[in-house]
């Protein structure tokens, strides 16, 4: 898997990862998506079902939020045991292994904050604990089918995962949102660990491997930006180009870019992320620049983004004594598949 440069962006990985990958492929032209969100809604009852199910018109599908708080649709609480493989299978069949393993660790988190944060009045509206890694809800948005279009989103406290098919075919999986609290866990059986490692090294190992003059463009602030630019806008607005362009990086800086760029990429399923590997290709990888602000040593507040024609990605760990991050990607040309969608409806009409 290489962009169409010197540089392999897939070199840090191990052959049993590029394995898993391979076998995700096969399994998606073995059984269209769509087949696992039939199967899902198939076991549902008549009353879960009319909670997941939405046309794909409703403004719902546009709702994107990544803070513990009442959601639509229904979550794993409210599932049986088939129900809850037929979710599951559905969110895994989306994502590549390693994203699908993210996701699943994210939402082991709320286990470290509910021992954490030790307030056992701190619930939800129906009463269950706020930090709970059962509380993640799941929508259809349309009829799924390998022929028409349709979506789904799979969302919870630091996770928001949106994805569109058109014609049998994944077309978006962005905005996608990761987070992590704590960002490295502490204390305890899982001290050391840390779900968004990868995110966060090569950042550092990105910004620090520039001189004196290099950092002088990519630097844009001292002091890091309190959240997200973006936050759970629709769309991207006022996100302002900056940074260090990528034809301004040497051969070793490029090579970091490229794997922290692959590190977001590759949390699709294979068929997905080479589609938006070479949409990003075609906008131009020249075209991309690497912004940071804040701190460059961990444990103090700070931000990265990187920034193209038709992507943005941004990373924030400022919140907590800089032990919270939070990570977003962005199609700014295909977000929830609108552009797409429109161009689908115009050709049929």
């Amino acid at each position: 898997m290489k962009f169409n440069t010197n540089l392999s962006i897939s070199m840090h990985r191990s052959t049993k990862y590029l394995i898993l990958a391979l076998l995700c492929t096969y399994q998606m032209s073995a059984q269209d998506l769509s087949d696992k969100a039939n199967a899902f809604l198939d076991l549902l009852s008549e009353d879960l079902r009319r909670e997941a199910h939405y046309p794909l018109d409703d403004a719902e599908r546009f709702n994107m939020n990544y803070i513990p708080i009442p959601r639509k649709g229904p979550r794993f609480h409210d599932f049986d045991g088939p129900q809850k493989e037929a979710a599951l299978a559905l969110l895994s069949s989306s994502l590549s292994p390693e994203g699908y393993k993210k996701t699943r660790e994210i939402m082991e988190l709320e286990k470290v904050l509910r021992i954490i944060e030790n307030n056992d009045n701190d619930k939800m509206p129906d009463g269950l604990p706020r930090r709970d890694p059962l509380n993640y809800h799941f929508c259809i948005f349309g009829e799924p089918s390998p022929t028409t279009p349709w979506g789904w989103r799979f969302e919870g406290h630091h996770v928001s995962l949106s994805f569109t098919s058109i014609g049998g075919t994944l077309v978006s999986g962005t905005p996608a949102f990761m987070g992590t609290n704590p960002g490295m866990i502490k204390t305890g059986e899982q001290k050391g660990k840390q779900v968004l490692q990868k995110e966060s090294e090569l950042g550092f190992a990105l910004v620090n491997a520039l001189t004196k003059e290099q950092l002088k463009v990519a630097k844009f602030a001292d002091v890091a930006p309190k959240e997200i630019i973006t936050a759970t806008d629709r769309k991207v607005n006022g996100v302002e180009k900056k940074g260090i362009p990528y034809p301004d990086l040497d051969e070793g800086q490029k090579k970091l870019f490229m794997e922290l760029l692959e590190t977001y990429i590759g949390n699709y399923i294979f068929e997905f992320s080479e589609t938006f590997r070479a949409k990003i290709k075609k906008a131009g990888i020249e075209n991309l620049s690497f912004a940071w602000a804040g701190s460059m040593k961990p444990g103090v507040a700070n931000y990265y983004r990187i920034h193209g024609p038709m992507l943005l990605i941004e990373f924030d760990n400022t919140q907590n004594n800089a032990n919270h991050m939070h990570t977003v990607t962005r199609d700014l040309t295909n977000d929830y598949a609108e552009d797409l969608l429109q161009k689908h409806y115009a050709d049929k009409h």
